[in-house]
């Protein structure tokens, strides 16, 4: 089965060629004899891709190659000695018939000959009826039966022919490596196996069962596996959804000889994400941190964002910081993704507000979620004045505020008790043209009642009617608890009064806030009684607490009259 390669036509075509140039240019020239050599068909050595090689190649040669040795008989070598000026003669200047019959005489051998290998057919074809039968237990027995002579050729053919169960491969090189001590299996092999297993669709099934395979050849020879082996089965894992299994191929890197990529790196985080192990997958990112060996932006978006989902947005901003100094371009969406996630901590609202720097162009323009994110997140750690600078920012460089980004500072200079900053903002505002909303006012009535300003609160509420022609029970709400507060009752029911002229209908929350506050502090359970008739007439119900109170007090009253009159 191993041959010579050069059919006779080829090689005395190119031979008498080459001996009318020299014979042209050197007329007195001698040429020595050579050693016969036959050009390699096929390259063997390991980084030859079969997968790119004609699949009939052997075939046809077979074919040429017989019907040449059938007309042809044994190869003819053209030497050249003494007098090879005469036999250069006689092949460069012969006639017609001589040239004809040259050309289909025997081999001419230009170079020492290689052997190339010729897969049988009958015997391809014999493994592969097997392997594409489902698994069974006589498999091996019936390979014995085949009495095969192993190449590795031979079975990367198998490997990449489609059709076959992956789990039969598997357990063919598994067979060939255990019957058959010559047969030596090579990268090529392994690639073409790992290559056709994890192709299309995955089974978890035959992954496992590959990966149990390369992990014991790569113990024994760890120089067979390569990156790409490695990857295509970390990459499956991923597909899966088997983290673990993800794992333990890519902490195997270093004892096989191989350096993780960014393909390596993406694949391994991908997998642990998506069975949540962050703890794993936080310690793989470091690792490809350190090596400075991130993917596409893309890719890196993705990393990030399964971090944030995760809860880990301080590991997903020291991705976005790498990628900011190699500076690689990032999706939209994951860097706002980021912000967010980093505003819901209070001691990382200002790695977000830093973030918001690096937004420009279009990014900035349509910015305005992110800034309002981050707006929001500094007025809850009470930074009201970092808060206050950002929106002033954002009116001269943009994205321009609007309502809820002003409502925010508003609301926070409320809560601190500064009313002046408050009024000015919403001074701000109104010079935008933006109107003042309902929440604005209750926001400012609230300030001013918390402080106990009921005059200047009662003022917002008359702005508050001249530009909305109803109000919400909030706005009142806010108000009937500061005239409860400081027990003047006579305002607290004008305003629920009040707040029926305007459409707004009171509800439970305002009547349970008055009567509590007339049967603690006023005693007066007989406007507290009004106020119950008031609220079943209108569909309302107050809880068992309040109308116990109000019996109480009405009790306790009615006892200190009979003991008067005693």
């Amino acid at each position: 089965m191993w041959r010579s390669a050069v059919t006779a036509r080829a090689a005395s075509l190119s031979t008498r060629a080459a001996a009318r140039t020299l014979r042209a240019a050197h007329p007195n020239h001698k040429v020595l004899s050579s050693k016969t050599l036959t050009p390699p068909l096929v390259d063997q050595s390991p980084h030859f891709q079969t997968r790119f090689q004609n699949p009939r190649f052997f075939s046809q040669f077979s074919e040429i190659r017989s019907a040449s040795d059938s007309a042809q008989g044994e190869e003819l070598p053209v030497g050249f000695g003494e007098n090879g000026d005469s036999q250069l003669d006689n092949l460069a200047a012969g006639n017609g018939d001589g040239d004809e019959k040259g050309s289909e005489g025997g081999y001419v051998e230009l170079r020492k000959g290689e052997e190339v290998y010729e897969i049988d057919l009958q015997q391809l074809e014999s493994v592969l009826s097997l392997l594409q039968s489902s698994a069974g237990g006589s498999l091996e027995s019936s390979f014995d039966a085949l009495n095969l002579t192993l190449h590795p050729e031979f079975v990367v053919k198998l490997v990449q022919t489609p059709l076959v169960l992956g789990e039969n491969l598997i357990r063919f090189i598994k067979w060939a490596l255990k019957e058959k001590p010559d047969f030596r299996v090579t990268t090529h092999v392994l690639d073409a196996l790992v290559r056709s297993t994890c192709s299309g669709l995955v089974r978890k099934r035959d992954v496992y069962f590959l990966w149990d395979l390369v992990e014991e050849i790569g113990e024994k020879e760890n120089t067979l596996l390569n990156l790409e082996i490695l990857n295509d089965l970390i990459s499956s894992f991923s597909k899966l959804g088997k983290g673990k299994a993800a794992f333990e191929v890519f902490n195997k890197f270093a004892c096989f000889g191989c350096v993780p990529n960014a393909d390596s790196y993406y694949f391994t985080i991908e997998a642990l994400c998506r069975r949540s192990f962050f703890v794993w997958a936080q310690s793989v990112c470091g690792k490809m941190l350190d090596a400075g060996a991130l993917p596409d932006g893309e890719r890196v978006g993705r990393i990030i964002s399964w971090f944030c989902k995760g809860k880990n947005a301080k590991d997903a901003h020291l991705v976005y910081l790498s990628v900011k100094v190699k500076k690689q371009d990032l999706p939209r969406s994951p860097v706002n993704l980021l912000i967010n996630s980093l505003c819901r901590e209070d001691e990382t609202v200002k790695l977000a507000l830093d973030m918001l720097g690096d937004l420009s162009g279009e990014a900035r323009k349509y910015g305005i979620k992110p800034f309002s994110t981050v707006v929001q997140g500094l007025c809850r750690i009470k930074d009201v004045d970092g808060a206050k600078q950002l929106l002033l920012e954002m009116t001269r460089e943009g994205p321009p505020p609007g309502n809820a980004v002003f409502n925010l500072v508003i609301n926070g200079y409320s809560k601190a008790g500064d009313m002046g900053e408050a009024m000015e903002m919403m001074k701000l505002m109104e010079s935008r043209g933006l109107k003042p909303d309902v929440y604005t006012y209750t926001v400012l009535i609230r300030g001013y009642v918390n402080g106990g300003q009921m005059e200047e609160a009662c003022k917002i509420l008359s702005q508050a009617k001249k530009k909305h022609p109803k109000l919400g029970p909030v706005t009142y709400h806010t108000l009937i608890r500061g005239f409860c507060k400081l027990e003047d009752f006579d305002k607290g029911l004008k305003l629920l009064g009040e707040m029926k002229h305007f459409g707004v209908q009171p509800n439970v929350d305002e009547y349970n806030k008055l009567v509590q506050s007339l049967c603690l502090k006023a005693l007066d359970w007989e406007t507290a009684e009004k106020l119950l008739e008031e609220m079943k007439d209108n569909g309302l119900h107050l809880n068992g607490i309040t109308r116990g109170l109000i019996r109480a007090v009405k009790e306790l009253q009615e006892g200190e009259v009979e003991i008067a009159e005693a």
